[in-house]
């Protein structure tokens, strides 16, 4: 009976849409190659897959899992570690009722108790490593995996190396599906369609230091030849927009609070300053973009750090420390956006680090996984 049922994966994971991106695109090509395979996802309690996953179409129940509260003797931390109980017997319940033949961990707090409960029960797992620093979920599974999928070499400094398999993080497939012409797309944001363009993105969270760069500086970007589409980030948007009515106006400056059309974003972008996070990078990979990479001073052991020293020191993007960009960002910025050598140079050893079609090689993986498990309960 077990034969004739088709594929049921399970998919955990989430938190940042670091995580929930590659998680998507992973359960879309396992839906590609099996139409068929029935694909259920285990996320957070009040967490950001339990709207992403949906809006992508696909179900999600949620744990009461979260985070051990610093500093770890806390005693709240006797709650964190009953929720954690408590949600890897609720897994125990979803995997006796789902089914499923094997179970995907993205990384995130629903992701331990998810792959812990599976690998107790037998099921085969799999876990997907966005950075070249492994998170402490990722790190603690790896033992109970029996495939490790990642996108960095060196990953054996965390992983058995006979279960590592380099893949690449994948991204949203409608980056790469643009058909705007670079004049088109700054047509699109209302600017010039011949002039140099930047780009800058500093996340949801994370683009203090990227605004506080540009308020200080808005007399260079006035006072220069290049147009930017600056993403402020939505908690910051009321803020910057009130500083901007004390200022002079910037004609050549696109402020939004959030880019939809993120794939016009980058078509239309000679170079793109950004955070390092994972799935940024991998995209940035992918499009071939020159990029500067201010990484964030505020994650999990500084892992963005670790991610733009990869391709900084690959001459494949320009590093600057976050404590420097309020002073150095926007002057090297406007001294790139101009050296065409440099673009050019920056473009081509950024390429070579690209991956291709890495949610369908994982979706493979996890179909092998499957397969195994089936034959095993002939």
């Amino acid at each position: 009976m077990e034969q004739n049922r088709p594929l049921r994966v399970i998919v955990s994971g989430g938190g940042t849409g670091g995580h929930i991106f590659p998680a998507v695109s992973i359960a879309n090509a396992i839906k590609k190659q099996h139409p068929e395979a029935e694909i259920l996802f285990v996320g957070a309690e009040g967490r950001m897959e339990m709207q992403r996953v949906p809006a992508a179409g696909y179900k999600i129940l949620g744990l009461p899992v979260r985070g051990l509260i610093r500093p770890l003797w806390s005693p709240k931390n006797v709650g964190v570690m009953l929720d954690f109980l408590k949600s890897k017997k609720m897994v125990k319940d979803i995997i006796k009722d789902f089914k499923p033949q094997v179970a995907v961990g993205v990384g995130g707090y629903a992701s331990a108790p998810t792959l812990n409960a599976a690998y107790a029960m037998g099921i085969p797992c799999l876990i997907q490593e966005q950075n070249s620093y492994a998170g402490v979920t990722n790190k603690s599974l790896a033992k109970k995996a029996q495939k490790v999928c990642v996108a960095y070499s060196g990953m054996e400094r965390f992983f058995p190396v006979d279960k590592i398999i380099m893949t690449g993080n994948p991204v949203r497939q409608n980056l790469l599906d643009t058909k705007m012409t670079k004049e088109e797309a700054r047509s699109s944001f209302g600017l010039d369609p011949d002039k140099k363009t930047v780009l800058m993105i500093g996340g949801s969270l994370g683009a203090r230091t990227m605004n506080e760069s540009v308020l200080k500086h808005l007399d260079e970007i006035r006072n220069s030849d290049v147009q930017f589409i600056w993403q402020t980030g939505k908690y910051y948007s009321q803020d910057i927009a009130e500083a901007l009515t004390q200022k002079e106006d910037v004609p050549n400056m696109k402020v939004m609070d959030f880019i939809g059309s993120m794939d016009n974003a980058y078509a239309a972008a000679d170079i793109v300053v950004s955070r390092a996070g994972a799935s940024s990078i991998s995209e940035l990979c992918l499009l071939g973009k020159p990029c500067i990479l201010v990484p964030s001073p505020n994650v999990a052991e500084d892992h963005q750090t670790k991610n733009a020293l990869a391709l900084s020191t690959k001459d494949a993007a320009i590093f600057i420390a976050d404590k420097d960009a309020r002073d150095m960002l926007i002057a090297t910025v406007l001294r790139t956006v101009e050296d065409d050598a440099k673009l050019t140079s920056l473009s081509a050893n950024v390429k070579k680090l690209a991956f291709h079609n890495s949610a369908d090689v994982i979706a493979e993986e996890v179909y092998k996984l499957a397969i195994e498990y089936k034959n095993k309960r002939k």
